[in-house]
């Protein structure tokens, strides 16, 4: 009975990750039609922000964390700025995006491998989010139960921005129709901008809860941006709502299906389910 609770644990832990990759990822594409494949490693220039800041600089952990946050938003926004709204001004297509993405991530994955090498590197001192408690023959740390809590925060925090404002009500707009938007009188480009950043801020966040509990690498963005992508796939691609319930559909599965396997095997699961709902229901669960 405790290792079916603690295979239940490991699902929740590993699907509050990767809701908190998805629902950055769904946000921007929502209201983009971005499929950005360099939001994975904004969340580990978040992760490495911490590092620096925080091991380096020895400065406390909530500078490090709120310096991580920033930075990923930050070049989140710029990479709006000065790649995808040029290619936006040109219409250019989402195949073209795509490229434009992948070339943004490569680069940024390139330039953290220089400045802060390839190896492995640990971003708690030993002393933050160690404690251990017991659920019911389970266990689970600290930082896991606040990465379980940042979800339900920041859901309930982009649920309120987008459903309840004058923003959000825009961000729907935009999403809607960019140019009947644009033509009515919305400064769709700053908004979008903002999107970018609140997305990439949240996919930072990710990152640094996740290296916080395992650790960080240059080349860790991929496997978040294929947690994350997947989930917002089978839980319906650009809704906010179904990057939550495709994590934890996800989660469950990957742990629960190497039950009697060996660990190897979650990646080739997790590629079955995202083939099996783009085969049969390629909307995902939710609709946009």
């Amino acid at each position: 009975m405790s290792l079916v609770i603690q295979l239940f644990l490991n699902s929740i832990i590993a699907a509050s990750i990767y809701a908190l990759i998805a629902l950055g990822f769904n946000l921007v594409y929502g209201t983009t039609r971005v499929f950005n494949l360099a939001h994975g490693v904004l969340a580990v220039v978040g992760a490495y922000a911490v590092f620096y800041l925080s091991k380096e600089l020895e400065l406390p952990y909530w500078v490090g964390i709120t310096g991580g946050i920033l930075c990923a938003g930050v070049i989140g926004f710029l990479l709006d700025r000065f790649i995808f709204r040029r290619l936006r001004d040109r219409k250019a297509s989402v195949l073209v995006m795509l490229i434009a993405s992948l070339g943004a991530m490569t680069a940024i994955q390139a330039v953290l491998a220089m400045v802060f090498t390839s190896q492995f590197q640990t971003l708690s001192n030993g002393s933050l989010g160690h404690q251990v408690f017991e659920v019911f023959g389970g266990a689970i740390t600290l930082i896991q139960v606040i990465a379980i809590g940042a979800v339900a925060v920041v859901y309930a925090g982009l649920w309120f921005l987008l459903h309840t404002t004058l923003f959000g009500k825009a961000v729907r707009a935009i999403s809607d129709d960019e140019e009947v938007a644009r033509i009515v009188g919305i400064p769709t480009q700053r908004i979008i901008g903002i999107i970018f950043f609140i997305g990439s801020a949240i996919a930072g966040l990710a990152g640094i809860l996740a290296g916080l509990d395992t650790g960080i690498q240059p080349t860790s963005g991929m496997g978040l941006l294929l947690g994350g992508a997947i989930a917002s796939i089978i839980g319906g691609i650009g809704n906010v709502t179904g990057g939550i319930v495709g994590a934890l559909i996800l989660g469950l599965v990957e742990n629960f299906g190497i039950w009697k396997l060996s660990g190897e095997w979650k990646g080739a699961i997790s590629f079955v389910v995202l083939i099996i709902f783009l085969v049969w229901r390629p909307q995902g669960i939710f609709k946009k």
